[in-house]
């Protein structure tokens, strides 16, 4: 009689186990973020050309996406070269940003006098029309890349500050007096509590300012550039060459959601608390 409960015991630990395995949800959840866009970017764009024609609609007007998108493919040469310069201009802009904006963050918030006379200077600049001064950056500083960097940087600049702003904000001060009480170095502080606890905010300005960073750049080409995605989109414009004018637009798009998923990727790389694998 001793011998049947152990059996029984032995026989249920499998059965336990089972049930408390967690289901693969994390791939599952990867898969379905991939795709369930492509699905929808396919309907959408079987919808377009259907629709596009059914009505008639001249090619003048509004091409079909079969036709932009083998403009695409046969100008791919064309086209990734002046998305080249264009990418350079975004990355360049948006790094400049993040590693001015995220130490002053850090500076305005940790030392009061800096955000009584630095930060309203700050303000007074932003709300001045940044595509305005596009035409003043051509003029001071020429058709070369410098000017699309700046103005992208000028874009970027701000959101940055604000998010690293907020994210140093976030740490209760406790935390702070209870790390210092245990004989943590300014470095241990900034290393292991405040930075962590910031960083969250500071993704969210990124993400913000890395899709501000497309806009500046291809405003800085529409005002003057002879390369660019910009420079290309004007050209095809002058010429009335739909097909290409979309396969810009689609080249634009392109680096945007990549730059998108890329932030996306470095803030799971730089905060793996987050992950849900």
């Amino acid at each position: 009689m001793s011998d049947i409960p152990a059996v029984e015991s032995t026989a249920a630990v499998p059965e336990a186990l089972a049930v408390a395995a967690p289901p693969p949800a994390p791939r599952r959840d990867r898969l379905s973020a991939l795709l369930y866009p492509l699905a929808t970017f396919s309907l959408l764009l079987l919808a377009w050309q259907f629709l596009v024609r059914l009505f008639g609609v001249p090619e003048y007007i509004l091409p079909v996406p079969s036709e932009f998108l083998v403009k695409l493919v046969q100008s791919r040469a064309l086209i990734g070269e002046h998305t080249l310069v264009t990418s350079t201009e975004i990355v360049l802009g948006f790094l400049i940003a993040a590693a001015i904006g995220v130490p002053l963050g850090l500076m305005i918030v940790s030392l009061k006098f800096l955000e009584r006379s630095l930060y309203p200077l700050i303000l007074f600049f932003q709300l001045i029309p940044k595509i305005a001064i596009a035409p003043l950056f051509i003029v001071w500083f020429g058709f070369g890349p410098f000017p699309k960097i700046l103005l992208t940087f000028l874009l970027c600049f701000f959101p940055t500050l604000v998010a690293s702003m907020t994210g140093f904000r976030a740490l209760d001060e406790r935390v702070l007096y209870i790390s210092r009480s245990m004989g943590a170095s300014a470095w241990q502080t900034f290393r292991y509590i405040r930075l962590p606890a910031a960083m969250g905010h500071i993704f969210g300005g990124f993400k913000v300012s890395v899709v501000f960073a497309a806009t500046g750049a291809i405003v800085a080409e529409f005002v003057g550039a002879n390369a660019g995605l910009g420079y290309l989109l004007l050209r095809a414009t002058s010429y009335l060459d739909m097909p290409l004018i979309f396969a810009v637009l689609v080249a634009l798009s392109a680096i945007g959601i990549l730059f998108s998923y890329a932030v996306q990727l470095l803030e799971r790389l730089f905060m793996p608390w987050l992950r849900k694998t």
